[in-house]
């Protein structure tokens, strides 16, 4: 039992279907075989999701200390003990504080190894701000507390995986982000996440331009000819970088799947076809931090809260790619340890 991954498991907004897709995806039979959850969050707002859901089978753990895990069962962390005032389907302070209080604990188990992998349900990135988050999202907040440089990167199980050089910015500024140092770095970083996180040997990336077309070799902008192709020329791994390629008739002729993984220049160039694609199946993984970290690839759903109609494909999908990820680090940094020198063979006369 103690060689079990364990997922936590942040609630994401109160009032959003966070708790919905979690309990659903909790309640599937075996699931405590393949990992051990723990949910941070409370008795009491767990209980008011299975009363509100109709789980009355749903049973857990609840422990205060991680000496009081139960690996068998599903476990909740208690975060906080008073009873919550939960407004399904609105946008609160209260939503925003007890998501920042769930995921601060979740966050702080992880950086002492209590659990092994993170799964984060969606919060509200306008209620959360506060003197303790003052962050544009999860990807930014998770880059400053566990270290490392974060890379947003949306996968799926048929191998389509898409990350971008800017997140969370605004579309006026993006041009302004793409230098060639912040695309060769993007390359760089999809080329070792896709090595170590996903165990691909030579992985193959595609490159998208900027402008429509691509720039149409320059009479649509330049900034394919001046920053984006020499950026593919300074970090080409093994030949196998390739671009740069016009986003849609990249996606609409399917020569996305000819490649391992694809870097976009900016949010919605990038993640409007994977949601076309992928939706409710997708995953957004965050690459390049030192620690695991996955969460569904849709938000707080507020306008479907309290239906009962949430579909948990899409955060059952980012349990088992944390469960996968932290496996395949393990391997990638067990067979990458104490490797043989290179040396000269001398040949035999």
């Amino acid at each position: 039992m103690n060689d079990k991954i364990i997922v936590g498991i942040s609630q994401g907004d109160i009032n959003g279907i966070g708790l919905e897709v979690i309990l659903k995806t909790l309640t599937e039979p075996g699931i405590t075989d393949i990992c051990t959850p723990v949910i941070f969050s409370s008795q009491k707002t767990v209980a008011y999701y299975r009363k509100v859901l109709g789980l009355d089978d749903f049973n857990y753990n609840p422990l205060r200390d991680f000496s009081q895990i139960n690996h068998k069962k599903v476990n909740v962390f208690i975060c906080y003990e008073e009873e919550v005032a939960i407004e399904m389907g609105k946008s609160t302070d209260i939503g925003g504080k007890y998501a920042l209080m769930s995921l601060e604990k979740a966050v702080q188990a992880l950086k002492e190894k209590n659990i092994h992998a993170l799964v984060t349900a969606p919060i509200n990135k306008k209620n959360i701000q506060s003197e303790q988050f003052n962050f544009i999202g999860h990807t930014e907040y998770l880059g400053h507390k566990l270290g490392g440089e974060p890379l947003m990167l949306l996968c799926s199980d048929n191998g389509l995986r898409v990350a971008v050089v800017t997140g969370h910015i605004p579309l006026k500024d993006v041009a302004a982000k793409i230098t060639v140092e912040s695309v060769s770095k993007k390359i760089r970083q999809l080329h070792t996440s896709l090595v170590q996180d996903f165990g691909i040997r030579k992985p193959k990336i595609a490159v998208l331009g900027l402008n429509p077309h691509a720039g149409d070799n320059g009479a649509i902008g330049k900034e394919e000819q001046e920053i984006i192709l020499p950026a593919i020329e300074k970090t080409k791994v093994n030949g196998l970088v390739y671009g740069a390629y016009s986003a849609d008739g990249f996606f609409g002729s399917g020569a996305y799947r000819q490649f391992d993984g694809i870097l976009a220049m900016y949010h919605d160039q990038g993640l409007i076809p994977f949601k076309t694609l992928a939706f409710n199946e997708g995953v957004n993984f965050t690459a390049g931090l030192n620690a695991v970290r996955t969460s569904p690839d849709h938000g707080t759903g507020y306008d479907i809260a309290g239906k009962n109609s949430a579909n948990a494909q899409s955060f059952k999908k980012a349990i088992y790619q944390a469960i996968d990820v932290y496996k395949n680090r393990q391997l990638h940094s067990e067979i990458s340890e104490n490797p043989l020198p290179f040396g000269n063979l001398k040949k035999e006369k």
